[in-house]
């Protein structure tokens, strides 16, 4: 493994006392890893004591504390800056990775963000290894990108914005390439997007080694309106620039308009609880482009709720979703 091989890995920790401890051993399992950096931003838990209990004594892990709470962006920027490592790796603080995620990852040339598939579980097993996928590598470029993210009716929600690459830092420093810090929504995707606009060589795989344990209480499952304000306007300001080329203004377009439906909706359904019926009919009202997104939001809530039960447990061997359709490598030709 050379030098340029070594990646750093980036939690960035709000009460997660619970779940920080098997991030960061994950982590410093691999190999590749030469540093991982455990930014606890303004926890009021054990989360950095937890953290500090998961050190494997190699010297590679560092915990810094925010006093008050920043967000992940400003988190995972401090990190960064702190850090040295040529190759930058986030984890989330609820997930962890599987063995040989790195070996996996760095085997692929020439990328400037590399991500691997994903498998989501409710309920984390350490014990139950992913499916063996063939590699597959492909590229992505910005238009596919920002399809990916875009919910079709019928068809599972718009999760691409959800992979973790493998960024490198010289890439990153080359472009001024930051996360936005005031977006606690979207902050990936909006990172990922500036950095296609710049020419990144984004490659995806679809071997899986990152295991994302689902969660009700979750950050991205608690956005809050601004989130969505923020993360719509951020698109737009991108937008505006001029530099999307053509052949994805389009999509760019429907993504933000999906944004500003969803935060449409987010905005009625506050104004109902806060000030009342009469309050979120007036938002309507003086909005009507926004009707049709809280009509059909409001509709498809309901005929979801309606048609929710409850599904049987999962056998053990089918316990895991994948972000990312892939092929059997045992079935390789």
């Amino acid at each position: 493994m050379t030098q340029q091989e070594k990646v750093c890995v980036i939690i960035a920790a709000k009460n997660a006392q619970e779940t920080i401890g098997r991030a960061v051993r994950s982590a410093l399992a691999e190999p590749e890893v030469a540093e991982v950096v455990v930014v606890d931003d303004g926890s009021d838990d054990r989360t950095m004591a937890a953290a500090g209990e998961a050190d494997d004594g190699s010297g590679r892990l560092d915990i810094i504390r925010f006093r008050v709470n920043r967000g992940p962006s400003a988190a995972r920027n401090h990190a960064i800056a702190i850090s040295r490592a040529p190759l930058i790796s986030i984890l989330d603080a609820d997930d962890f990775f599987f063995p040989g995620r790195f070996r996996q990852l760095l085997a692929c040339k020439d990328w400037d963000f590399i991500a691997d598939n994903i498998a989501f579980m409710e309920t984390p097993d350490l014990a139950q290894q992913p499916a063996r996928f063939a590699p597959r590598p492909r590229q992505l470029d910005l238009k596919a990108f920002i399809l990916g993210n875009i919910s079709r009716r019928g068809a599972p929600r718009g999760e691409l914005g959800f992979l973790k690459p493998v960024m490198r830092r010289a890439f990153l420093d080359a472009h001024g390439l930051r996360y936005r810090e005031d977006m606690r929504l979207g902050e990936d995707y909006e990172l990922y997007v500036r950095a296609l606009l710049k020419g990144a060589r984004y490659t995806v795989i679809e071997s899986c080694g990152y295991g994302a344990v689902v969660r009700a209480n979750s950050l991205s499952g608690q956005h809050r309106t601004k989130d969505l304000e923020a993360l719509r306007d951020a698109e737009r300001a991108i937008l505006a620039t001029g530099d999307v080329p053509p052949e994805a203004v389009g999509v760019m377009r429907r993504h933000c308009r999906e944004i500003g439906d969803r935060h449409a909706l987010r905005h009625f359904l506050d104004s109902r609880r806060e000030r009342g019926a009469g309050a979120a009919l007036a938002y309507a009202f003086a909005n009507p482009a926004a009707v049709p997104a809280i009509a059909g939001g409001i509709l498809r809530d309901k005929v979801d709720a309606a048609r929710r039960r409850p599904l049987p447990p999962a056998p053990q061997d089918r316990g895991l979703r994948y972000l990312l359709p892939a092929t059997s490598a045992a079935r390789r030709d």
